[in-house]
């Protein structure tokens, strides 16, 4: 049961940076965004050769994964966002956009990367192994969920402390409210999409020696990360990391005493349950779908 749990928290603290980008895009911007996985892809190859062409130190490999991941939440901004906000049908034409996009990005991935992965380096082989109930673990788990934390705590003390976080909370509770009172819509979108973006970065990295390195392996991060938000309630920060930590448990005990093969059968299950209780999520403060 420790390898479970110790499993829990690492996955918890990687799938709450892949949902909570995820979450605000559609709280705040009524969008689902389907570039996230390629997103995710991205900005693991952008880390993967910033480590060796840089360094392949923490540091590096870390922002590598940021600035990645926040350059195509820039253009995401630029080519979908722009566009099509104010537009009938917004939140269709945006989800048809996001599709096309990650399309095109996962060609030009294989295209310029190929289509054989590769491993990613062991940014974290500096912190000591750990015993823990008689279950290793391992740097990379270490690594992971100090990062992870850092990072979440940083983004929720920016939503909460800062004039552009209060507008993007406004935007998720009431965009006609938030109109009102001059917050503007864009620059909020562009700040979501860009935080967005970086916080998935991170999570590329993170999740590395899992998934390795390849032109697609973004997919299943992304359905992680839309289960973790769905369950948690789209809009809600502290919704979703609840939902992350369930998620987790629910995928390690599944995978260490089923089978890793019916993970995506129980989470299934686990959303549909969860949604026929309770419709709007753990912690949800939207009632209707965006237009």
């Amino acid at each position: 049961m420790t390898d479970v749990l110790i499993t829990t928290v690492f996955l918890a603290a990687v799938y709450s940076l892949v949902a909570l980008g995820l979450s605000l895009t559609w709280a705040g911007l009524g969008f689902l965004n389907l570039a996230h996985g390629v997103t995710y892809s991205a900005a693991a190859v952008g880390a993967y050769e910033a480590s060796i062409h840089i360094g392949g130190n923490a540091f590096v490999v870390l922002i590598g994964g940021i600035v990645s991941g926040a350059l195509i939440g820039f253009v995401i901004f630029l080519v979908v966002f722009l566009p099509l906000d104010g537009r009938r049908n917004f939140d269709l034409r945006t989800l048809i956009a996001t599709l096309a996009l990650a399309l095109l990005g996962e060609n030009l991935l294989l295209d310029k990367f190929g289509p054989q992965p590769q491993t990613f380096p062991e940014i974290f082989s500096w912190l000591p192994t750990i015993n823990i109930g008689g279950t290793n673990v391992t740097s990379d788990q270490e690594g992971a969920v100090l990062a992870a934390v850092v990072l979440v705590a940083a983004f929720v003390a920016f939503l909460d402390g800062s004039r552009i976080g209060l507008g993007v909370r406004a935007l998720t509770q009431n965009v006609e409210g938030a109109r009102l009172v001059g917050i503007d819509r864009r620059t909020a979108a562009f700040a979501i999409l860009l935080a967005s973006g970086a916080l998935v970065g991170v999570a590329a990295v993170l999740l590395g020696p899992v998934y390795f390195v390849s032109y697609n392996n973004g997919l299943q991060p992304m359905i992680k990360g839309l289960t973790v938000a769905l369950l948690g309630g789209l809009g809600s920060v502290r919704g979703t990391i609840v939902a992350a930590v369930i998620v987790a448990f629910v995928e390690a005990t599944t995978a260490t005493y089923i089978g890793a093969e019916d993970v995506l059968v129980s989470l299934f299950v686990l959303i549909a349950v969860v949604l026929l209780v309770r419709p709007r999520g753990l912690a949800g403060i939207l009632e209707t779908t965006r237009a």
